[in-house]
Formats: structure tokens, C-alpha cells, sequence
């Protein structure tokens, strides 16, 4: 059985399952939509047992060979949000979802992506030490609480963009002259600054050991966002070179992650640059343009545990 959680509005996960059931897999969903009609129970003696209902769906999980999962902050679940801190919703909401990820840790079925490799998004600078051991080259990067040393560092190069330092999503924007009336504000907040970088973006999602790549068209500064300042954005698929790719998928494997969306651009001068590693890709948003069969390589790698365990019964 192949078992995903998440929220069934959620692109990549509806698209995933429309995959595994062209594929003529056994799926379950746990919708964190309905998460105040789950349940789960959890029993520990040598090996982790366990049953979660939805309703009056039951699913053992112990038959779950692989799980693909693309979950939100519980917290902002509309029920949730509307009965508050402390209430016996939010008290529920929280017991299932200890829960459920207790399990994924010690699961033995394939986890797409395990919970404690997705953290490795929560800081930027340990996702640049990995992104170096893999071959890739990073930009010069500044985290500081302190204008006086962004200054110092946008005289030595002249362009600079700053990010978030964390994995929550920011804009990747250029300091200029119209946003300095603003840096005091970083006293309160860690920021990223890096050196700009010129060249051409691609995108990469890894899926195991399969890799499709796309070359971005964009004159933004963060593409994702191109449309807002009315930049018109596409996406190409294409090849990138060998060992470009087996750094992406190294990289991957070095994160723990068996899905990963990788983010490079290559300057004038022909070297690859590596700004970061997504451990959870909205990956339908680049199959829509380039056509390529994520979401069937996703289900395919999912197949595969299951597939496996059908051999080992």
C-alpha cells in the first residue's frame, strides 16, 4: 500500500495520485483536511505497529510500503486557526501529527522525503556546505544583523542580492539605493546577503536517479515572482551536462533526500552555481510548461517499494 499525506487540493500530491492510479497502484490519503476525523494508534514492542482511520477508512500501517508525503503547518488549518491555542482541536490536531511523524521516523517502508532530511531547508548556510561537498560553486555570502558590514560587503561587490536565512519563502531581491532606508530593519532579523551572480537559471528536480532539467527565461531578479513586476517568465526542458547532473543527484543523496528540486545557474564563463536545494518541489509548476513526467517518475520511485515489498511477501 502506498500511503500519502498531505492536502489533496495540493498540486503535486493530486497529480502524484492521479500517476499511482494510472499505475494501477493501492493508495490510501491521509488529508490533513480531515484531521479532525483521524485517528491514530501507535503500539511499541520490538517493532512499531500502528493504525490510522480517517473516518471510516482504517489504514494498517503496517502494510504501507512507501509514503509520499507534502504536508502544511497544521496550525493554519482552517478548523484549527478558527478554534485556537489550547482548544481540543488544536490539542488533536497536534497528538495526530506527533503521531503520524514519530512513525515516518522509524517507518521501514520509503519515505519521500523523511521529515528530519527536509530540515536541512531550515538553514541556508548548512545547505551551502553540502551544495560545495557536492562540486558546485556557491556565491559569497554575508548572514548579519549588522548594516555596517552589508555596506562593507556590497562595496567589494558591488551587486548584491539578499534571502531569507531560514526555509521560509522570501523574494530574492538586489539591494539597491531605494531599499538602503530599510537595512536598520535587519537588526531585529538574521538576513541573507550574497554576491549577484550573472547567468542563466535552470531548474532541477532529481526524482532517484532520474534528473529533468529546464532553462528558465526570465529578466527577474527571482523568477517565481517575475509576473508581479510584469516579467514574463518560461521554461525550457533541456539537457544539462553529465556531470552537472550527477552533482544535483549526489547532492540529493547528501541531503537525504530521494526528491529534490536543485537551483542553478550557469555564468558566461561556463562555471555552475548551486543557490539551493528544495527537499518538498512544487514540481507541477515546471511540468505544466515543459511537459516533462514528474509527477510519473515520482510514482514510479513510489512504485518501486511497493513492488518490492510484494517480492519479499
Amino acid at each position: 500500500m502506498i500511503l500519502l499525506w498531505g492536502v489533496m487540493q495540493d498540486k503535486p500530491l493530486a497529480a502524484v495520485h492521479g500517476a499511482l492510479q494510472r499505475q494501477g497502484a493501492e493508495v490510501r490519503v491521509i488529508d490533513q483536511l480531515d484531521i479532525l476525523e483521524t485517528g491514530v494508534d501507535l503500539t511499541v514492542d520490538g517493532r512499531v505497529e500502528g493504525r490510522v482511520t480517517v473516518g471510516d477508512v482504517s489504514i494498517d500501517l503496517g502494510d504501507v510500503t512507501a509514503v509520499y508525503l507534502r504536508t502544511y503547518d497544521w496550525r493554519r488549518l482552517p478548523e484549527i486557526t478558527e478554534a485556537g491555542p489550547g482548544s481540543a482541536a488544536w490539542q488533536h490536531a497536534l497528538a495526530v501529527e506527533e503521531a503520524i511523524a514519530a512513525w515516518l521516523e522509524v517507518t521501514p517502508a520509503l519515505v519521500v522525503n523523511p521529515p528530519a532530511a527536509m530540515a536541512t531547508n531550515n538553514s541556508k548556510p548548512f545547505q551551502a556546505i553540502l551544495i560545495r561537498q557536492a562540486g558546485f560553486d556557491t556565491p559569497e555570502t554575508l548572514v548579519t544583523t549588522d548594516p555596517a558590514a552589508v555596506l562593507e560587503f556590497r562595496e567589494v561587490h558591488k551587486e548584491i542580492v539578499y534571502k531569507s536565512v531560514s526555509g521560509t519563502r522570501s523574494i530574492v531581491s538586489r539591494l539597491n539605493d531605494k531599499n538602503l532606508d530599510r537595512l536598520d530593519d535587519i537588526a531585529w532579523c538574521p538576513t541573507q546577503f550574497q554576491q549577484y551572480v550573472a547567468g542563466t537559471d535552470y531548474r532541477v528536480h532529481v526524482v532517484g536517479d532520474n534528473v529533468f532539467a529546464c532553462k528558465v527565461v526570465s529578466d527577474a531578479d527571482d523568477y517565481r515572482y517575475g509576473e508581479k513586476w510584469g516579467m514574463e517568465t518560461s521554461f525550457r526542458p533541456c539537457w544539462i551536462p553529465d556531470e552537472q547532473a550527477k552533482r544535483c543527484v549526489k547532492l540529493a543523496r547528501d541531503a537525504g533526500l530521494t526528491i529534490a528540486g536543485v537551483d542553478l545557474r550557469q555564468t558566461p564563463d561556463g562555471r555552475w552555481y548551486c543557490f539551493e536545494i528544495n527537499p518538498s518541489p512544487g514540481f507541477t509548476y515546471y511540468q505544466a510548461e515543459t511537459g516533462q513526467p514528474i509527477d510519473e517518475a515520482v510514482a514510479g520511485l513510489l512504485m518501486k517499494g511497493y513492488e518490492d515489498s510484494r517480492r519479499v511477501a
